[in-house]
Order: C-alpha cells, then sequence, then structure tokens
C-alpha cells in the first residue's frame, strides 16, 4: 500500500472503511497513513453549486492534502466529479455507491487501459515517465525526467496540462510533492521483460539485482570503485546512487572502451535487452563487472534504468511531443467554388443512389448463407453504377444505413428496396442528401473493410456482418472537426490531418521498436517498420467518403458541412472545434456562479438540428430540375440539367442513357422505342409527349423511327398453348418458318396465321426480337399484354443501429443526478456516529437495533430535527445505509428527507434494520 509506514498505519485512528467495488486497489480503500506536506500551490476554491452547502462539502473544504484516492476525489468540487464521469463514463454504470466504490472502480483494469487509450502522446508520455520515476514523485523530478537535464521550453509550459488532464481522469493523485500513478496504470506502463515500455528503459537496478548473489554484488561494486558493504541491500543502494550521480557516473564512463560505449549507444533508447554467451567479449565484460549491463535470465542481459537515464541526459523520452503537430501546409480556396463543387458531388451522390434503387427496382441479388453479397454481384453492381468495386460498396453501405435497402427475409433471401426509399425517392434533393449525411456521420459499419480478411480468413463482404468498426464515428467527426477548425475554404494535406489524430489518440506501444522485449545482440538493432493503424485508415476513408458526398469539396470543408458539425458557417467556429475527443461532441459545462462570470461572449449558434440547417444551405446550391429536353437530329435528347422525376422516368423508358454528367445524354434504338411500346404508350402519345418537353422540333428521323417501329410492332402475337404465334400476313409467318435462326424455336404451321412453339412466350419473345422483328404477347382474350414489371419492395425494415464503442457519454442531467447521490451515499458511509447504547458494530456494518430502541430513535430525531444514519432492507431485499432527517413518525412508517437520493421519503419502520443519530459534528 501507498499510505505510509507500518508505525503510521498502527498508531493512526483508523476511519471505517467503504463498501469496496471490484476489489483490488488500494488508492481506493480510506486507510490511515502520514499526511502529506500541503501542495506548493494553493488550490483554487470550487464551484459553488447546489451541494456546497452538503456537510460533505463542508469537510472537503477543510480536508488537508489527501492520502488515497478516494480522499483525493472527495476534496474534488462537483464540476470536478463531473469530469471525471464525463470522461470516464464506464464508471457510472451502474452509479457507485459512495466515492470509495468511485476509486475502486477507476482504479480497475478495464477502465484503467480504456482511460490511458484515450491520452494524448504528451499525456501518455507523462504517465509513462511517472511509471519509471519514484513513487511518489514530486514535480520537480517529473519534469527532469520529461525535459532532460538540459531544459526544454514547450515541455515545461505543457507539462502542467498534462498532469492536469491525469488528474482530471483519476489515473494521477497526490498533491504536486507527492504524484502518484494509479496502481494499475503503473502495472501497465512500468517496463518489463515480457511488457516493453515506448520509453525504451529497462528495469531499475534494484529490480534487475533481485536475484544475484550477495557475492556477485560485492565483486561489481568493488569493480566500480565502490567500498565494500555489508548486505546486498546497501550495496544496491551504493550502486544505484552511483548511476545517479552525474559527476562520479561521467568519471567511470571515461574509463570504458570505446567498444563498451559503443555497447550502451546501441541499448540506449531500447529495447534495452541483449543477448551474450557464455564467454563475453573484453569490451562486454566490462560492463558486466561494474553492473553497467545485469543478467536478466540465462544469456540475457539488461541496460539498468538508472545507466541509461544518464546517457540519455535524464530523458525518459527520445522525442518529447508536448505540442499537437501543426495542420501545415495550409492551402487557401474561394470558399465560393468549394461549396459549388462540394454540392455538385452532393447531386452526384444522390443520382448515384437512386441510379442503385433502380437497378434493384425489381429486386436485388441474393443474400449470402453468411450474409452479405458476393463478389460477383458486387461487381455487378459496381459495372451498373459505372464505379469501382470499393466504391460501389460505399454506396450499398449509404443507402443500408439511410434504410433504403435492405433483404427481404424471404426463404429465398434477397435484396431490394425498403419502403422507405418511396419516400425518400419523394423528398427534394436538400432533405434527400440530409438523410443520407445523418445516416452516413454515425454509422460504424465501414465499407472500406470490404474485400479484407476476417480473424478466420475469410473475405468480407458488403452488407454482410462483421464491418462494424466501433472508433469509426469518432475518428470521422474528428476529422471534419479539424477541418473545420481551418479558415473557410482552406485545406491541409491528408498526411497533415492523419499526424494530428496520431498525436490525440497514440496507440500505446507503437513507439516501441519491433521485437522490444525479445533478447536481441547488443551489437546490432533494427529499425522499424510503419505499420498503418486503424484510426489511420478511417481517416483517410473520412476524408474520401466526405469528398464523395459532398461534405467536403476539394478537400476543404463546406459551409453546409460545417453546419452538419453543429459550427459556426460564418465563422468556422462552434462547439465542435475543441471538443470532447471521447465522444466527439461538445461536452455539456457544468459552472457555477462563480465560473458563470469569467463566461465570454459566444457567437449566435445554428439551429437545434445541424441537419436541416445543413440541408438548408446546400438547398440553393443545388441545380433546380428542368421540365424539357433537346432534341437532336442524330437520335439524341439532351437534358440540359436534372429532370423532374416523372420527366426522367418516362424518357428512361423511351431512350436509353448514353453519357451522364452535367448534362445527360439519351439515345433512341429501335429496342428503346419497342420499350415504350410495350409499356402501352402508342406512336402518337410519344410523338406528342416529345413534342410537349423538347425546346427544339421533334427530328425528323426520330419520327419516323418511332413510325416505322410501331408499324410493326404487334403484327405478331405471341401468347400461350405452350406458345403461339399469330399473324394476319401469312407470308411473314412462311418467312420465319424458312429462317434458319428459328430452329431454335421449334415452330410448326398450325394454320395459315398461327404457328406452334415448343418453347415459353418469354423466350419466343426473346427469339423473335433477335430475329430483327417486333412481336407483341397477347392474352388468352387475345389484347395485347402490356410488358411493365412491377416494382418489388421489401417489408418495413428498419436502418442497422450503430455499435457504440463503449458506454454512451452521459448528459448534464445524469452527472447532476450521479455526483449528488455520489456525494450523499458517502455522507452516509464516512458520517460520524454516535455510539449505540448496545454492542457497537464493527466500523462500516449496518447498524442493528430493537425496534423500540429504532422507534425511539426515531421521535428524538423528529423532536431536536437531527440527522439519523440507517440501514434499509427494501422489498427485492437490498440493504444500504442512508442518512435522513426524519419529519414525522405515525402508523408503522418514518417520513424523511432522505440525503442519499436528495428526496423526501416514506420508510416502514420494520424494514429499518437500525438507526443511530450522527455525531454533532457532522450534523
Amino acid at each position: 500500500m501507498h499510505g505510509g509506514g507500518p508505525e503510521a498505519h498502527r498508531d493512526a485512528p483508523r476511519k471505517p472503511v467503504g463498501t469496496a467495488y471490484g476489489g483490488g486497489c488500494e488508492e481506493a480503500l480510506d486507510v490511515p497513513g502520514p499526511p502529506p506536506r500541503p501542495p506548493a500551490t494553493k488550490t483554487a476554491p470550487a464551484a459553488c453549486s447546489p451541494a456546497s452547502a452538503h456537510p460533505a462539502n463542508v469537510r472537503r473544504m477543510t480536508t488537508p492534502s489527501p492520502r488515497t484516492l478516494a480522499e483525493e476525489l472527495r476534496n474534488r468540487s462537483d464540476s470536478g466529479l463531473a469530469g471525471l464521469l464525463r470522461s470516464r463514463p464506464d464508471l457510472l454504470n451502474p452509479v457507485p455507491g459512495d466515492l470509495t466504490q468511485l476509486a475502486t472502480r477507476a482504479g480497475t483494469r478495464a477502465s484503467v487501459v480504456r482511460a490511458v487509450e484515450r491520452l494524448d502522446t504528451f499525456a501518455l508520455q507523462t504517465a509513462e515517465a511517472l511509471a519509471v520515476a519514484p513513487d511518489p514523485c514530486p514535480y520537480p523530478a517529473l519534469a527532469a525526467l520529461m525535459a532532460g537535464d538540459a531544459g526544454d521550453a514547450a515541455v515545461a509550459a505543457e507539462l502542467p496540462r498534462a498532469v492536469a488532464a491525469l488528474r482530471a481522469q483519476a489515473l494521477v493523485w497526490g498533491p504536486d510533492d507527492r504524484l502518484r500513478l494509479v496502481r494499475t496504470a503503473r502495472e501497465l506502463l512500468t517496463p518489463s521483460a515480457t511488457h516493453p515500455s515506448p520509453t525504451g528503459l529497462g528495469p531499475a537496478v534494484a529490480e534487475a539485482a533481485a536475484g544475484m548473489s550477495p557475492g556477485r554484488l560485492q565483486e561489481i561494486i568493488a569493480a566500480a570503485g565502490l567500498p565494500a558493504t555489508h548486505d546486498p541491500v546497501s550495496a544496491v543502494a551504493a550502486l544505484t546512487a552511483l548511476f545517479t550521480d552525474r559527476a562520479r557516473m561521467a568519471a567511470l564512463l571515461d574509463t570504458a572502451p570505446a567498444e563498451s560505449v559503443a555497447v550502451l549507444d546501441r541499448l540506449l533508447w531500447g529495447p534495452p535487452y541483449g543477448a551474450v554467451t557464455d564467454r563475453p567479449a573484453a569490451h562486454l565484460q566490462w560492463l558486466l563487472d561494474r553492473g553497467l549491463l545485469l543478467p536478466a535470465g540465462a544469456r540475457n542481459v539488461v541496460l539498468p534504468r538508472e545507466a541509461a537515464l544518464h546517457l540519455r541526459a535524464g530523458r525518459a523520452h527520445r522525442v518529447p511531443e508536448p505540442e499537437p503537430p501543426v495542420l501545415a501546409p495550409v492551402t487557401a480556396r474561394d470558399p465560393q467554388l468549394v461549396d459549388n463543387a462540394a454540392a455538385s458531388q452532393a447531386f452526384t451522390a444522390l443520382a448515384t443512389v437512386e441510379e442503385l434503387l433502380k437497378e434493384w427496382d425489381l429486386g436485388g441479388p441474393p443474400v449470402l448463407r453468411a450474409g452479405g453479397l458476393s463478389i460477383r454481384d458486387l461487381k455487378r453492381t459496381a459495372v451498373a453504377l459505372d464505379t469501382t468495386e470499393q466504391l460501389a460498396a460505399f454506396w450499398l453501405e449509404l443507402a443500408y444505413g439511410a434504410g433504403l435497402i435492405a433483404s427481404d427475409g424471404e426463404a429465398d433471401e434477397r435484396y431490394a428496396a425498403t419502403p422507405a426509399a418511396e419516400d425518400w425517392l419523394q423528398l427534394p434533393d436538400h432533405e434527400r442528401w440530409a438523410v443520407l449525411a445523418a445516416a452516413w456521420l454515425p454509422a460504424t459499419r465501414t465499407p472500406g473493410v470490404v474485400g479484407t480478411a476476417d480473424a478466420k480468413g475469410r473475405a468480407l463482404a458488403a452488407l454482410g456482418p462483421h464491418l462494424d468498426r466501433s472508433p469509426a464515428p469518432e475518428v470521422r467527426r474528428r476529422t471534419l472537426t479539424l477541418l473545420a477548425a481551418l479558415p473557410p475554404g482552406a485545406c491541409v494535406p491528408p498526411a497533415a490531418i492523419l499526424a494530428r489524430l496520431r498525436w490525440e489518440r497514440p496507440l500505446r506501444g507503437a513507439a516501441a521498436a519491433p521485437g522490444a522485449g525479445q533478447p536481441t545482440a547488443p551489437e546490432s538493432a533494427t529499425a522499424p517498420a510503419p505499420v498503418e493503424d486503424l484510426r489511420s485508415r478511417l481517416a483517410q476513408w473520412t476524408l474520401t467518403e466526405a469528398e464523395l458526398l459532398g461534405i467536403t469539396g476539394r478537400g476543404a470543408l463546406s459551409t453546409h458541412g460545417r453546419a452538419l458539425l453543429g459550427t459556426n458557417p460564418d465563422t468556422g467556429t462552434g462547439p465542435e472545434t475543441e471538443t470532447d475527443l471521447d465522444t466527439g461532441t461538445a461536452p455539456d459545462t457544468w459552472t457555477g456562479p462563480d465560473e458563470a462570470t469569467t463566461t465570454t461572449p459566444t457567437a449566435p449558434t445554428a439551429p437545434t438540428d445541424p441537419t436541416t440547417h445543413a440541408a438548408a444551405l446546400l438547398s440553393p446550391l443545388l441545380p433546380e430540375p428542368v421540365d424539357h429536353v433537346l432534341l437532336q437530329a442524330d437520335l439524341t435528347a439532351v437534358a440540359p440539367g436534372p429532370l423532374h422525376r416523372p420527366l426522367a422516368e418516362a424518357l428512361g423508358v423511351l431512350a436509353d442513357i448514353e453519357s451522364k454528367g452535367g448534362a445527360t445524354v439519351y439515345r433512341f434504338t429501335p429496342a428503346s422505342v419497342r420499350r415504350a411500346l410495350d409499356a402501352g404508350r402508342s406512336a402518337a402519345e410519344l410523338q406528342e409527349f416529345l413534342t410537349t418537353h423538347s425546346r427544339t422540333p421533334v427530328p425528323q428521323p426520330l419520327a419516323y423511327l418511332i413510325d416505322d417501329v410501331a408499324r410493326k410492332h404487334g403484327h405478331l402475337r405471341i401468347g400461350a398453348a405452350a406458345a403461339y404465334v399469330r399473324c394476319d400476313d401469312d407470308a411473314l409467318l412462311s418467312e420465319i418458318l424458312a429462317d434458319r435462326r428459328a430452329a431454335a424455336l421449334r415452330l410448326r404451321r398450325l394454320a395459315p396465321t398461327v404457328l406452334a412453339a415448343q418453347t415459353s412466350p418469354d423466350q419466343l419473345l426473346d427469339g423473335l426480337r433477335a430475329m430483327g422483328y417486333a412481336p407483341a404477347a397477347e392474352s388468352a382474350a387475345g389484347d395485347v399484354l402490356i410488358a411493365r414489371a412491377d416494382s418489388y419492395r421489401t417489408p418495413p425494415r428498419t436502418a442497422p443501429a450503430p455499435v457504440p464503442d463503449g458506454p454512451p457519454s452521459p448528459d448534464r442531467t445524469l452527472l447532476e443526478a450521479a455526483v449528488r447521490a455520489i456525494r450523499a451515499g458517502d455522507l452516509a458511509a464516512t458520517a460520524e456516529r454516535k455510539p449505540a447504547p448496545a454492542a457497537p458494530s464493527a466500523p462500516g456494518a449496518l447498524p442493528r437495533t430493537t425496534s423500540a430502541e429504532t422507534l425511539a430513535t426515531m421521535q428524538a430525531a423528529v423532536l431536536t430535527s437531527s440527522p439519523v444514519w440507517i440501514g434499509y432492507v427494501n422489498a427485492d431485499g437490498a440493504a444500504s445505509q442512508r442518512v435522513i432527517a426524519p419529519v414525522r413518525v405515525e402508523g408503522g412508517f418514518v417520513t424523511a428527507y432522505d440525503h442519499t437520493s436528495d428526496e423526501v421519503r416514506t420508510y416502514a419502520l420494520h424494514r429499518i434494520t437500525g438507526a443511530s443519530e450522527l455525531a454533532d459534528d457532522s450534523a
């Protein structure tokens, strides 16, 4: 334990120990210990709040320097506790009963690992330095480890911020002259042979020499020029003092052979372990004899931490990174050009998704047995969308995330558009874009991993399982927030964004050289190979996908993109510019009256719904739909802009799309005209349609094409016998029978005007059309069948829910209630009580009194208006401790103000296990 020596534990009066949660953390227990020295700097007064008059707050403001993490938390203001719970939301599930439980939970391994992974680079380096420093560590010693003997102005300026960040997350506690790293964090960050540290330091002399014989230790100190000692402990202390004495250590190294110094240089920045033979070379033996290399196994040696720090001039890290990388070089562009480019791409995104829905209108490809889309179907979709397979996967996942496509859930399962797609197609363009953007921003499904292998070596399929990556929303929002921090229209290279993100969320241990922790020969060293982490790939995918969606334009964040993030589109600033990196959203501020007076005015805020505001800003930038085309003599029609939906649908049946872009080109062919006739349109209706919607006269070749195809259309009639061909012109039927291409149809004449076939009507239609004829299908009554396929839709489906990365960030209401409950529970657990007249119970245990004693205590408390500590068992059998102020006792119930829940409640007297009056100073 870190609370002091055995004498302090034996002589100091003990306080009641609160209920432990999770166990195994000394910092959380209220154990006695020697009082630490007061901090060097004066602590700022806590912000006033409604809970400041609480008895626990009075004790908190008068308590000396904390001896445990629980006492440190007890001395914090309510806003400080709220900040801890906001930055580490896992501590809130469930709400701790008191501050001792909160401290214990904050020291559990899972919670500490999560908190350490969310530190920025410099805060993590500070924690790593504390892990190799003495425990406790004075602030000057920590500053020396971070800045070295020569000092570093940037490190000195940023170190207070890093220590404050570690304190705020309860990873470091204690005053500045006794900084303590939480024990679990120290275990995670302390270097060892199996767990190397990014600092590259090895174990301390005391740790490395723990298994050495006393005789060997005496030989080492004698070779180092130190006097003999009487025991191994003093020998280790003498060797440690030598390595930490700059002058004596420099004198010792001046006598070292050049080869020995070269070995130390190779081990200096890690890994500190090396391998030696049974008969080491002379220069290695020189180091072994003087303890500059200590044994770390049968044939392994290690450079002691104190010696390495001397060689490093006191620095724990080779390159401290106190400041984040600058977003540079900045390229300035005209914001209007950026907005126009983004709007153009947004319109293209809408057209692409619409094309996907049209492609799957009659039903999409089947679903794989393991879920997802097959590689062949993905390729077909990419061809239909005229894009690459990777981009096709993005559009598929975007439509799937927006709830526009899904599987139908039938036995022969396949993908299709959902009923929501019909509603989406009827929306204005800017609202349709808002639906896509709102689905993309918080999505955890990551199309960038499509095609990569999963844990079992199987390729991940589009629309399939295992595509969720929980960090994606936070990385996506943070990447865009960094772009929003730039001036409007400005952009930076993607490498600058990636460098900034790596600094903000470094992968712990990524800075260590490969093979750290594995013995290597002191004579050689290998350079680390760069490995692209998931966060970097997510950021790169974010930049690409934001450009495809029209959130960015030419690499810069658009005006509507800034509004989507909740920033001020005019200034580029807002609640997201410098925000909580854990969730990507601005944290709830919790200020008291004294803090509120110093608040600076803020810019006008955007509407409450950022998506609606972004769509409104995008709307005037999108092209207006047109209601006409330009017919040309080469059997093409040019749409000078996006067409109104009914016009686009009708023209899509009558003509084939030849090219897309700012102006869509349609081409009229005999097959496309026949398709319109099959849909039930007559030649006159087609001529009238083109005349109405064309700004140019209908060209003569197009009119001839329509009339010629219509003249032949329906001349041949096909029905189901198995199938037959009927025609009033028997010469035409004779021509078909004589054609060798009709052999596969197996036709025979039943009558002068009727041919029978041994194929289905669909096959007969396709075959005759391939021969150049224009047959029409007819019903059993002889009427022409209109070939208009019905759209296929899935049953109503909900969009996939994002997979959160840990518990959600608590809102202000939850934080206020949690802090109030924790304070009240801590009061009940730590308040001093008057001894009961019966046998006293153990400290911290539920009070035990008889029913008569309980009733008498309650009645006396009502008369004196004094608080009472009670033990209570609810209807579910759960026991709890509470501090109440009784107001009325009658009918077997007591009505009292409950400090724990901060409300007036009624308790059954028979469920109260015991009652005890609080001491006068606690009341």
